[in-house]
């Protein structure tokens, strides 16, 4: 037998206990990698192909859903789901999905003006990275009623005002109109910072976020609502 040979030998045979305990560390350390990708894979991470608007720039056209694209659950048609008419966008709410910008932005004030005809359910998701599924990396400023403001971080989508938790609450009492009226929702990025406003009131803020650029999108989550306008604007500094 040869030298290296001679050196496993004792693993292998004289020192079974040593080789279960590093079998065992191997597979812990194999079983908690996901976790760790899961939350630090995008660390710092900025598209390369992110757009920082300059000037103006309107994301629907109020004709047609020219710039966007749409994930549906179940492959459903989205046609029965969204719809342009009358200048707004039209949605059923049913089934569940989004409609997503096809490119990614960064360092932006998005202004979206929407109503819901009843207490309903929707959100504006920023910052959307990697494959389109329910619900994609992102973070989603809540547009259910009485609760618009509210940040919910989905897979992957760290920030310091988070914590442990996966909803952080919006700051104090709701800005929203009564239903029926249209509300206008501002989310101001800038860097890694994320403010939303309703209707003019800061109702929350993020910082230290991982992700700042990606895909923007909108939410069919079980109630009908209607946009007339989606804007984005240059970032000021505040």
């Amino acid at each position: 037998m040869n030298s290296s040979n001679s050196l496993l030998r004792p693993l292998v045979s004289g020192r079974s206990g040593e080789w279960k305990l590093l079998r065992a560390g191997v597979l812990a350390a194999f079983a908690v990698l996901p976790f760790v990708l899961s939350e630090n894979c995008f660390a710092d991470d900025v598209s390369p192909e992110a757009v920082a608007p300059t000037a103006r720039m309107e994301l629907f056209n109020g004709k047609d859903f020219s710039g966007w694209t749409f994930f549906m659950r179940t492959n459903a048609d989205p046609a029965k789901t969204w719809r342009v008419e009358d200048g707004l966008i039209k949605c059923t709410g049913q089934p569940f999905g989004y409609i997503r910008t096809e490119k990614d932005y960064r360092d932006y004030k998005l202004t979206v003006e929407w109503r819901f005809p009843q207490q309903g359910n929707s959100g504006v998701l920023i910052h959307m990275r990697g494959e389109d599924k329910l619900w994609p990396t992102s973070l989603e400023c809540q547009g259910q009623t009485g609760n618009q403001g509210d940040f919910i971080a989905f897979e992957g989508v760290t920030f310091k005002e988070r914590g442990n938790n996966r909803r952080v609450p919006k700051q104090g009492p709701s800005a929203e109109k009564p239903l029926g009226e249209w509300n206008t929702y501002e989310i101001v990025c800038a860097g890694d910072t994320v403010k939303c406003y309703v209707n003019g009131k800061l109702m929350n803020q993020a910082t230290e976020c991982n992700l700042t650029s990606g895909k923007i999108v909108i939410q069919s989550e079980g109630s009908e609502f209607e946009i007339r306008k989606i804007t984005l604007e240059p970032a000021k500094a505040e």
